[in-house]
């Protein structure tokens, strides 16, 4: 297994770089989001996720860590392949992909190009706990949240209110403002409930 690769850009596109090391040329899958950041580079160093099947042995590439991270947690759901996976990666960035599956936002993640509203659904499911586990520069700002949100829906659930109805209402308080303390959370959310 392949950590990281640096070398030369040798050829740059859209969809794949050639880096030269040692003499060897590696054509390595990109997303849109890896590309814009390989632009203007003459030496780049891409963390690598290889793919082996049957048919055929791909190299995919990622600026950061947390891309890959993400492509390897997207590759683990039932029918989400690699390609897909780097289209999604080339639709949104990590962290918009990661707010999307922590917020359960199925509209977002159905706006990528085939994805439906059960890969969708099962993207969220499969990928919700895991997602909160992967470092990114975002990171402790969903612990934030998580932790924000725990308060609240504990603080509702012990005044008499059902769980299901408060965890809704509080997402939806959350989507709307994320930037909302523990108490002026629970105030809306008791103005909506």
């Amino acid at each position: 297994m392949y950590e990281f690769l640096k070398g030369e850009i040798r050829e740059l596109s859209p969809t794949f770089v050639v880096l030269e090391n040692n003499g060897i040329g590696f054509f390595i899958n990109i997303s849109l989001n890896t590309y814009s950041q390989l632009s203007n580079k003459e030496v780049s160093l891409l963390y690598i996720h290889e793919v082996i099947r049957e048919d055929a042995h791909q190299l995919f590439g990622f600026f950061d860590k947390t891309e890959r991270e993400i492509f390897t947690l997207l590759i683990s759901v039932s029918g989400v392949g690699a390609n897909t996976a780097r289209v999604m990666l080339s639709s949104l960035s990590s962290n918009e992909i990661k707010n999307a599956i922590l917020n359960g936002d199925i509209n977002l993640l159905k706006s990528i190009k085939g994805i439906g509203a059960k890969t969708a659904e099962r993207i969220i499911i499969d990928l919700r706990d895991k997602v909160g586990k992967v470092e990114g520069s975002d990171k402790i700002n969903f612990q934030l949240d998580n932790t924000i949100k725990d308060e609240a829906l504990s603080a509702l659930v012990m005044l008499g209110f059902p769980k299901n109805k408060v965890d809704k209402v509080i997402t939806i308080i959350l989507k709307e403002n994320n930037e909302l303390k523990v108490e002026s959370l629970i105030k809306e959310a008791l103005k909506r409930l």
